[in-house]
Formats: C-alpha cells, structure tokens, sequence
C-alpha cells in the first residue's frame, strides 16, 4: 500500500501522517508531496526521513491513494490527473465537495455510498463533519425539520499563519496578520469571503454540505460562523427541531451509542465539552443538552472536536481506511 500526502507540509498535512502513524495505516512506501520550494525537503514519518517528491514524480510512482490537504486550487488542478492515473484521491478542500458527482463523506454516516470508480472522494468542512456526527443518530430516529448553528472556531481551522498572529499578539510582538483583525481577545464573525446573500462561503459550506452527507435536502439549516482566539477545537451551539417530539433520556442513550460521539453532559458537577478536552482526540463531544422551551420538538446541544483531526486528517484516514476494508483501493 503505497500513499501519498499532498500538501505534507503543512497544518493538516503534518497531522494526517501523525494519524496515519497512531492509526498504524498498512502502508508499505509513503509520498510526501508539497510545493515546488519544498520539494527535496525531508518530513519524518514513524522515525524515518522521507524527501518530499513533486507533483509529477507522485503521479509517476502511482500511490495507490493520496491524502490532499493543499487547497482548492491545486486540488482542482491535480486530483484529476492523479485519478487519470489511476490514483484514489481524498480531498480536504472545499474543490469538489458540491460536485454532483463526487462523493463526499463522512464513515459514520453515508460511507456506503462509495465504489470502486469513486477516483475523487470528498472530505467535508470541519464544522460540517462534527455537527453530522452528532446528529445523525438523532436524525435517523426523529427527522430533523431545521437547524440554527452557531459555531466558535479555532485559529488552526485558517492556518500556521493565523496560529503564529494570535501567538505573537498575546506577546506583544508585531508580525504578519491572518486576519485583517487582531485575534487575541477579539471575536471575529466570518470565516471566508461573504457571498451574496449576506452569508459567509463557511456558513454556506454547513448549509450545503449537510443536506448532501445527510441525504435529505428537506433539512433546513441557517449557521453563523466564528473565529475565536483558542486552538484545540472548534465548538458549535446547535439548536434542532425535529418532525417528532423526543425523550432527553433517549437522545442521551442515542449518543452515547453512536460511533465517534462521546457524551459529556453533566451540569449539575460543571462537566461538558470544551476545545481544550477534544485536543488530539479523534472524538465528537457532545454536552448542554435540553429542551428547547420557546417551541416544541426542539434540542439545543453542544457540539466540540478537534479540527484538525476528525475535521481534517483523521476522517481523511478513515474514509482510506473504509475503502481498504471494502477492497475499494
């Protein structure tokens, strides 16, 4: 089994080789793959120097997957020539997700809809990929009308960059800014570009993208999208009303059962989730659960997970894992 990890580098890069290696992915040969100015630099993976190779010579040593996390428009350059090749491309970018005719997935929900010609998977957004988690087991049981979020995101989700500007303002050091405001005790509401209707691309991706990983476009969804000055996770605050009333004791029971969810909902003794606790951890935390008291058949939650991990690398690697399970690869 031979990978490749386009975008090896950087942020998410780093971490998907860190999670192929806790996850013992059966590889036999890996592929750093970055930029040209990177190209000849070397990245270690489970104690061993790999250097890192160009765009063409990956394609040539023909991975049988390959891992991207180096932005849209390279995704959208190169995936298909590796796909051309032959090559099993998961993307992290936000290139393909909306394409009709690539799948985007996320294990626990709608894994089964890939085959063997699925060439370009998809890896959803971040605060997409946690929110579904949590509400996939609910939506099975009561179908859900409509859903208000609003989510308070770490610095990592936008880059080193923006992780280096928020460490640099807590120690009064000037330098290059992320945003086009300071971030260190500021709340910043938008993440990427606003659009015309007044909605952020970020707010939109949560819209489209679970309806399409959900399977349901009768699902409504409205979402306010924030970045805040923490690293370790993202947190949102959802509020879901669904078709049919539901028993708190048994939404309790639904995730504490569900894969990848871990239920932390304990108000009386202060315990619930926080970016600080899903920090390295490939989990969904899921806690301030209750009812909705200003209209029926309706929940707020509280959803946190490490971005980096099962927003990024770690469902990356499980989708690579899935089709090696199924011999899809």
């Amino acid at each position: 089994m031979k990978v490749a990890v386009v975008g090896a580098t950087g942020l998410v890069g780093t971490k998907m080789l860190q999670v192929l290696a806790e996850r013992n992915f059966p590889l036999t040969d890996l592929l750093p793959v970055a930029s040209e100015r990177s190209v000849g630099k070397e990245v270690v993976f489970k104690g061993k120097s790999y250097k890192v190779v160009s765009m063409e010579d990956a394609i040539s040593a023909k991975p049988d997957v390959a891992l991207f996390s180096a932005g849209g428009s390279t995704s959208l350059e190169w995936a298909p020539k590796f796909a051309e090749a032959g090559i099993t491309v998961i993307d992290n970018s936000s290139a393909w997700r909306m394409d009709p005719s690539k799948p985007l997935i996320v294990p626990e929900i709608n894994a089964d809809v890939l085959t063997s010609a699925d060439k370009i998977i998809a890896n959803p957004n971040c605060s997409t990929i946690q929110m579904v988690v949590a509400l996939n087991p609910l939506h099975k049981k009561y179908g859900i009308r409509r859903l208000v979020v609003s989510t308070y995101q770490s610095v990592t989700g936008t880059g080193v960059k923006a992780v280096t500007q928020l460490m640099n303002e807590r120690e009064g050091i000037e330098g290059e800014m992320a945003y086009k405001y300071p971030i260190d005790l500021n709340v910043i509401p938008q993440i990427d570009v606003f659009m015309d209707n007044g909605y952020t691309k970020e707010e939109m991706k949560m819209v489209n993208e679970t309806k399409k990983i959900m399977r349901d476009d009768s699902i409504r969804v409205t979402a306010t999208t924030v970045r805040i000055p923490v690293m370790g996770g993202h947190s949102e605050s959802v509020n879901v009303e669904f078709n049919k009333d539901f028993d708190l004791n048994e939404i309790r029971s639904l995730l504490s059962e569900a894969p990848g969810v871990i239920l932390v909902d304990d108000p009386a003794n202060a315990q619930y989730p926080m970016p600080k606790d899903a920090h390295e951890k490939d989990d969904v935390f899921v806690g301030r659960l209750r009812r909705d008291e200003s209209q029926p058949n309706t929940l707020n939650m509280w959803i946190v997970s490490d971005n980096l991990r099962k927003g990024a690398a770690t469902n990356a690697v499980q989708i690579a894992e899935y089709l090696l399970k199924k011999k899809l690869l």
